[in-house]
This record gives structure tokens, sequence and C-alpha cells, in this order.
């Protein structure tokens, strides 16, 4: 980057806004997926008309730019594989407005789900998407992946509960798009189009969100099955009735000892699968909804069925289930984490298979996740400076992808695809497919300055 480039982007933000030290970009040239590639400069836009001036003069120059929120994604979509600029919002936090009477908060990318939630609390409503990092990460970041977290099996991902966007496309044009109101058809829907992109099409500046009522009342539930099977039916016969849970996630066996040995509870030994399963609503009817989801959960291969209903039990139960991060951080630190997901009805099939695979490549397999969106979180555990173990994890790894897409499913729920998945895309969309949507890119970016070599795969390569 030249001197006088470097002198134009730093009048636009001021020098306290701009790195351009290699030690001080650094730490915004990697994100959880350990792939990294140094960036020339990083940038802190304080408001939107920052961005657009930044993105022009990106675009002019042919800079690559890539946008970032805090860096908790795992398939290296914020890594800046062409160098260039690195966009960091995290200054970029302002709660512009909170409407209650509209159910409605309006935000800048770089407030943090955590934030957003604290300030719709304030007036009874939360925001349902929660990933595990939401005290970190962004609500740009949300978007960008479309993260949505447990609550998503009850109240959708954030493409359900985003109602507009502020945005900069890759030449520079600034574009609204969406409504204010909970109906509205007029154009194109471009909000969804936006969210999920992984940045790739546009900067997005500001987010209109749609605010949900907190519940009265929540129950949680802990059931615990003999074999994985046993636990992936009982996720399809609660996902049949009428009583949709807030929250039901699944551990299984593997996991489920990972948690006895790295933490203080008393699960039972040799245990197959245990599910978590959160209840929520009006506390009039809420004994009725945990009796609903209790029959379907039971079957033959029950063990346990634990239902908590004070704040400390709850805590207690939940407890569990976040003591496994740590547990696999302990045995496997660098291991592979993929989300896939299979329609509902599918899981005991994709359980079987994926024990299959463990077996068949020697790879220890670790699965737990969002069932009651078929989102399963599929940790490959292996020692990276094995050669021998990489090459059986890749092989390992291509055969989950290939079982998946049998299966009707896709191979990222919520985590994107960035760099990680790229080459696997056109496994599961076809190439017409995959040809339109490069056009759209080039609409929205004609330079391709915006997170280049992300998401969608060459032409040639697909």
């Amino acid at each position: 980057m030249t001197p006088q480039l470097l002198a134009s982007l730093r009048a636009i933000v001021g020098d306290e806004n701009l790195l351009h030290d290699p030690a001080d970009c650094l730490p915004y040239g990697y994100d959880n997926s350990r792939r990294e590639a140094m960036p020339e400069a990083v940038l802190f836009p304080q408001d939107h008309d920052q961005t657009v001036k930044i993105v022009r003069l990106c675009n002019q120059h042919k800079i690559a730019l890539t946008a970032r929120g805090k860096g908790t994604g795992t398939t290296g979509a914020t890594v800046p594989l062409f160098g260039g600029v690195v966009l960091s919002f995290e200054r970029m936090r302002e709660i512009i407005k909170v409407d209650p009477a509209n159910r409605v908060i309006v935000v800048t990318p770089g407030v943090t789900n955590q934030e957003v939630q604290k300030a719709a609390g304030e007036h009874g409503f939360f925001w349902p998407p929660d990933p595990t990092s939401a005290a970190v990460c962004t609500i740009g970041g949300n978007l960008a992946y479309n993260s949505s977290g447990p609550r998503a099996v009850k109240y959708g991902t954030p493409r359900e509960n985003t109602l507009g966007l502020r945005a900069i496309t890759g030449d520079g044009r600034e574009i609204r798009c969406g409504v204010y109101t909970t109906k509205g058809v007029v154009g194109y829907d471009l909000t969804r189009l936006l969210i999920g992109s992984e940045g790739t099409l546009a900067i997005i500046t500001e987010a209109t969100l749609k605010l949900t009522p907190l519940p009265e009342a929540k129950r949680t539930l802990q059931a615990i099955y003999a074999t994985i099977d046993d636990a992936a039916h009982a996720v399809s016969a609660i996902m049949a009735q009428a009583v949709v849970p807030c929250a039901l996630e699944f551990i299984d066996g593997t996991a489920i000892e990972m948690i006895r040995n790295y933490s203080k509870s008393d699960l039972p030994k040799g245990a197959g699968a245990m599910l978590m399963i959160e209840v929520d609503g009006l506390s009039a009817s809420l004994d009725e909804a945990v009796k609903k989801v209790s029959d379907a959960a039971r079957n033959d291969g029950l063990v346990k069925l634990i239902a908590a209903a004070t704040k400390e039990e709850i805590q207690a139960l939940w407890n569990t289930r976040k003591a496994l991060s740590p547990a696999l951080r302990n045995v496997a630190p660098k291991k592979i984490n993929e989300d896939i997901v299979v329609p509902v009805s599918h899981l005991p099939e994709l359980t079987r298979g994926l024990q299959q695979l463990s077996k068949q490549y020697n790879i220890p397999i670790v699965n737990f996740g969002h069932a009651g969106n078929g989102n399963l979180h599929t940790n490959l555990l292996l020692d990276p400076d094995d050669p021998q173990q990489m090459r059986d994890a890749e092989a390992c790894l291509d055969a989950v992808f290939n079982l998946v897409l049998k299966l009707n499913g896709t191979i990222s729920g919520e985590h994107g695809v960035g760099i990680v998945k790229r080459e696997f895309v056109a496994r599961e969309i076809d190439e017409v497919t995959l040809g339109l949507m490069r056009q759209i890119k080039q609409q929205f970016d004609p330079n391709g300055i915006l997170n280049a070599g992300k998401t969608l795969p060459d032409a040639d390569a697909s």
C-alpha cells in the first residue's frame, strides 16, 4: 500500500483509528479457524459516512477489503487472503433506537449480541438469535454468517428476525433494503440475500432487528438415553408434536464421557446420548407444555428424565452442557469443527453414519448441537502434527459431507463457508445456480474487492 493511499485512509478515520504496523495488524489477520493472512492496514470506522468513503477509495484503487467483527468465526471468512484493508467494526457500536411499540431495535454492526439482549430486555423483549459467543460476537458478524444458536428451533435465524439493512456495495453505492414493518413485499428481498453472504456483497452499517416479547416462564429438561439412536428418535418425536421447544440440544456419548472427566458432573457412566430441552411460554400453560414434550421424549431407550424449575436447578443442568467446550479444548485443542444439518427425520441415520465413519477412519468424532434443527456440530479429534492423522481426517471429513448431502442436508448451518468449506460448495449447489450467484456478486462488487476468495468457488474449480 502506497504512502499516499495510507494517508488518504488516515484522513478519513483519523490516526487513532488506523493500524499499519505489522505487529499491530497481526491480531486482525486470523479468526477461530486458525487460518491467517496479514492485512496491510486495519481501519476502525466510526459511522456510515466514514465507511462509504473507505469503500469508495478501496474500490477506486482495487484494494482488497475484508469486514470484521470480533473474529469469533470458525471458517476463515474474516481472514484477509489478499492483504489490503481489514475494516473492523468493533468501535462502531451504537444502539440507535429501541422502539418497543413496534418491537424493533436499530443498531450499528459493532454492537454485541449481548448488548442487544440487554437493551431489548429492559423493555421486556429479546432478539432470538443467541450464538454461543453472544457475549462477544457482534451483530454484524451474526448477520454475515446468519448465526443463530439454540433458540432458532422455535424463533428462527437472523434472516427471520431482521427487518431491514443499510449497506454499502463494493463499488461504494449506498443502499437501504427491507422494511420497518413485519410485512412487506415491494421489490426483491435483498435483506435476506445480504444476511449470510459473509461480507462478499456489501458492507452492513445498520440493522433493523425484529424483537420478540420475553416469555413469562421457562422450564429445562435433561433426558439421558442408552444409545444415540434412542436420542435421535426422541428428537424426531419431540419435533412432531404441537409444542415447539425453544431449545433442543443434543450431546453424544463420547461428549458425555468428556464432560464426566473434565467437570464435576454426575452424568451416568456409559450413557449413549443426552438431550437438553427448554420449553418456554405462558406460566398458566407451561405445565401442560412440559408434559407434552416429556411424553414425546420418552421411549424404550430413555434412562433418566430430569425436570428443573428453579433458576439454580436450570443453571446446574446447563452447566453440564457448558462444560463440553473446555473439555474438548483439553482433549483436542486443534480439532476440526464442522456444523452440518440434515432434516430432523434423518438424524438417526446421520448419527449412525458418523459412528461408522469414526470407526472406518480411526478418527474420534464428537457430536453435539442444535438437534431441533437437525444441526450438529461435528468435531473430528486429531493431532494436526501427525501427517497420517491429517490425511485420515481429511478423507473422513470428505465422507461426512457426502453423507450429509446424501441425506438431503447442507454442509453448513450457521458457521458459514469462508475459506474452510469453499471447495465443497459445488457438491451442494449446481453449476447453473452458482453461475447466477457469481453474477449477483459481480453486480454488487464489480471489482471484486469485498472478501475476495470466500464463499463461492471459482468457476473453473466447480
